[in-house]
């Protein structure tokens, strides 16, 4: 998978991105600058989609502000799905919005995870060794895994992942509690229709700590660094974008 074409010259992007930061971090922060360099990868990235994320931000209003159109629709073409489609499409196109709006920051930043996962589970980048991997954070090396490091006895390493999988069970609860949740209240409030299984949806954020589990440290340092940013970014989003 990770000698595929596109995936390997990703890989070799995040390589040399990750190890220019490090370098220029080493002098200051010694054996943790390559997972700073990881949060400062982390945040560049989400500062190159943040237009995409206020335009989600932005689409969810509208679709808020919709939801009683949307449901007259429904109710008027409910038999005619082709019809309740195309009369969706036009409103959404009037307001100037998009039902899959919602979807471009996630689309954008998962070649970004991939890479950074790859990069820390490859021993060699471009035929060269992987001099990343000899990084480490609290003493663990930033390519090994929890389960890894369950079957290695030490009790140090473990309590690195398991501060991990604090952190990133408490991004969870903060990303449901205040954005998976109200999300699915305004959406109820406003004669959005339930689909079933819809309540699963408030439990998604927890995936990422079964992701966690698999993924090398590397990665568990983006998925924290970017799940706290998630939480703070939306949270702002929602109090300046304006509803209209």
């Amino acid at each position: 998978m990770y000698t595929f074409g596109p995936i390997a010259a990703a890989i070799s992007a995040a390589h040399t991105v990750v190890t220019v930061l490090t370098d220029a971090l080493t002098p200051t922060l010694g054996t943790a600058s390559a997972a700073v360099a990881i949060v400062c990868l982390t945040v560049l990235v989400r500062l190159l989609v943040l237009p995409l994320n206020y335009l989600q931000v932005r689409g969810e209003k509208a679709r808020a502000r919709l939801a009683p159109q949307l449901a007259v629709l429904r109710e008027r073409y409910g038999k005619k799905p082709e019809k309740l489609v195309e009369e969706t499409r036009k409103l959404y196109a009037k307001e100037g919005t998009s039902p899959l709006a919602g979807c471009l920051p996630g689309l954008a930043q998962t070649p970004v995870f991939i890479a950074l996962y790859g990069l820390f589970v490859t021993s060699s980048v471009g035929g060269e060794p992987n001099g990343l991997l000899a990084h480490r954070l609290a003493g663990v090396p930033l390519g090994s895994t929890l389960t890894q490091t369950l079957g290695g006895g030490s009790v140090g390493p473990v309590l690195v992942f398991a501060v991990l999988l604090a952190l990133l069970a408490a991004g969870a609860w903060a990303t449901r509690r205040w954005l998976t949740l109200p999300a699915l209240a305004e959406g109820a409030a406003g004669g959005q229709q339930q689909l079933p299984g819809m309540g699963v949806v408030g439990y998604l954020p927890y995936t990422v700590l079964l992701v966690a589990f698999v993924a090398p440290l590397a990665a568990g340092v983006y998925l924290v660094t970017s799940t706290a940013w998630t939480v703070a970014e939306r949270t702002t989003l929602r109090r300046i974008v304006p509803a209209g």
